[in-house]
This record gives C-alpha cells, sequence and structure tokens, in this order.
C-alpha cells in the first residue's frame, strides 16, 4: 500500500482544515499517481475538496467515525475492521493513503512506499505526518532533483519499508 503527502520542513501537513502551500507540479504528481487508482481518506480531508466531493476517475474510500455519514459516489467506512475488508478487493499496490494527520498515523503501519513532497520552508502548522527520517522502519529510496516554485524549494521523496 501507498500513501502520498507533502510536508514542511517540520513535516507539517496543514493548518486550520488547509494545505500549506499549493504547488502545481505536486498537484500534477499527486494525479499522476492515484488518477485510476483507490484513494483512502478522512471525512475531514475530504471535506477540503471542491464542493467537498470525492476524487475524480479514482475509488475514494472515507474512513468517518460517524455512522450516518454519507457520500455520492464515494464508499464510506467507520472502523479500521470496515476499511480493511473494503481493501481487500484491491491490489495493494492500486492502493493509496492521502490523509489527514489521523488516517496516516491509523494506516502508516499498512504502507510499503511513502510519496513525500518535502518542502524546504517551515509553514505554520496545527496537523503533521511521522518524521519519517526518525523512523527506522523507513529508508530513503529516491530523491528528485530540487524543484522550484516561485521562492519555494522542494523535492519529490521516495521512501520505503525496511524488509
Amino acid at each position: 500500500m501507498n500513501l502520498i503527502v507533502a510536508v514542511d520542513e517540520n513535516w507539517g501537513i496543514g493548518n486550520r482544515g488547509e494545505l500549506l502551500v499549493r504547488i502545481p507540479a505536486d498537484h500534477k504528481f499527486f494525479r499522476q499517481e492515484t488518477t485510476g487508482k483507490v484513494v483512502v481518506l478522512g471525512r475531514k480531508t475530504l471535506e477540503t475538496f471542491p464542493q467537498g466531493m470525492p476524487l475524480k476517475n479514482r475509488t475514494n474510500i472515507i474512513l468517518s467515525s460517524r455512522p450516518d455519514y454519507r457520500v455520492k459516489d464515494a464508499m464510506v467506512v467507520h472502523d479500521m475492521e470496515e476499511l480493511e475488508a473494503e481493501l481487500s478487493k484491491y491490489p495493494e499496490d492500486a492502493v493509496y493513503v492521502i490523509g489527514g494527520e489521523s488516517v496516516y498515523r491509523q494506516m502508516l503501519s499498512r504502507c510499503t512506499v511513502a510519496h513525500v513532497t518535502k518542502i524546504d520552508r517551515s509553514y505554520e502548522a496545527d496537523s503533521f505526518f511521522p518524521n519519517l527520517d526518525e523512523l527506522a522502519e523507513w529508508e530513503l529510496t529516491g530523491e528528485s532533483e530540487e524543484q522550484v516554485y516561485f521562492d519555494i524549494t522542494y523535492h519529490f521523496l521516495r521512501y520505503e519499508r525496511r524488509k
């Protein structure tokens, strides 16, 4: 299973329900990686999308503890057991965990590949992703050349779970 995330220098991922910064090449990479695949996300993350609608051309699986929560054109699951049952229907390499913080933390141990856009700047953040550089079970296995968007530099990183 994969995960995909954009983080700042402090592994911040969001502030007040919004991304820290919007970088077009990061969004393009996200679309290329996830289109035609299965995405797993939380209710709060879904609500940050345009009109709160699921992503097009993907199978959207929303994790929400609200028993009555429903979303048009998406599968809603209410706990990890239900999520595992739903994910068993798909090849592991076709599944991408896309946030937010609590979903990343619950699913990190199940993921084997992490696609991280690492932004070389610190932002005010109130939600964070675990620092993979500090976790012995994760290894940096790929890094792009430095990318630049206006005055923001960043890298596309690939981490893999050590076997």
